[in-house]
């Protein structure tokens, strides 16, 4: 059975990851894999510089993190043509993986959901979401809100999912047990 944990921004989704791991389950980070390939897959790299341009690695290869984010921001189309080159390099990377779960902020909007037999869902009340994002980040208030409403709305993604994680103080511990437990 394969598993995804998701969340917005600053709902706590990597932190309640890394209280699964203590019970023994090994989890596959989308973000980091994303990271990797495109700092070590020669496709990927050709793709990307096809792309976005010469100037999307340095003379030594390593990937030049500014001109991506301005490709990036300058529209959804560019954007949505990096995620075409990425996502499915990532998609592929787990299912050689071996690994049986998944964590993945943008689950539903990249396609990841159908890799996976259950998802679980982390939310927490948006006041919260902008103050850790906020703190995590040393951004405004402004600019932590302008990140949570790039992604889908908590309600759209809790619809979608098999369960829920509540991180909003209470504790997390027994949630996570009768998760298990029902898996």
């Amino acid at each position: 059975m394969k598993i995804a944990i998701t969340g917005g921004i600053g709902s706590g989704k990597s932190y309640v990851c890394r209280l699964f791991e203590k019970h023994g389950i090994s989890i596959y980070d989308c973000d980091a894999a994303a990271k990797r390939l495109m700092r070590t897959s020669p496709t990927l790299q050709q793709q990307l510089t096809a792309l976005i341009g010469s100037e999307t690695y340095n003379s030594e290869g390593q990937l030049n993190k500014a001109e991506v984010a301005r490709f990036l921001l300058q529209s959804d189309e560019n954007a949505k043509a990096i995620d075409a080159i990425v996502h499915p390099a990532v998609a592929h990377d787990f299912q050689e993986s071996g690994y049986e779960w998944m964590e993945c902020a943008i689950l539903f909007e990249s396609g990841f959901h159908q890799l996976v037999n259950k998802v679980i869902v982390v939310t927490a009340p948006e006041d919260i979401r902008i103050q850790r994002v906020m703190q995590r980040d040393n951004i405004s208030r402004e600019k932590a809100l302008e990140w949570i409403h790039k992604q889908w709305p908590q309600n759209m993604v809790r619809e979608r999912a098999d369960y829920e994680i509540i991180n909003d103080g209470r504790p997390l511990e027994p949630q996570i047990e009768r998760i298990i437990d029902s898996l």
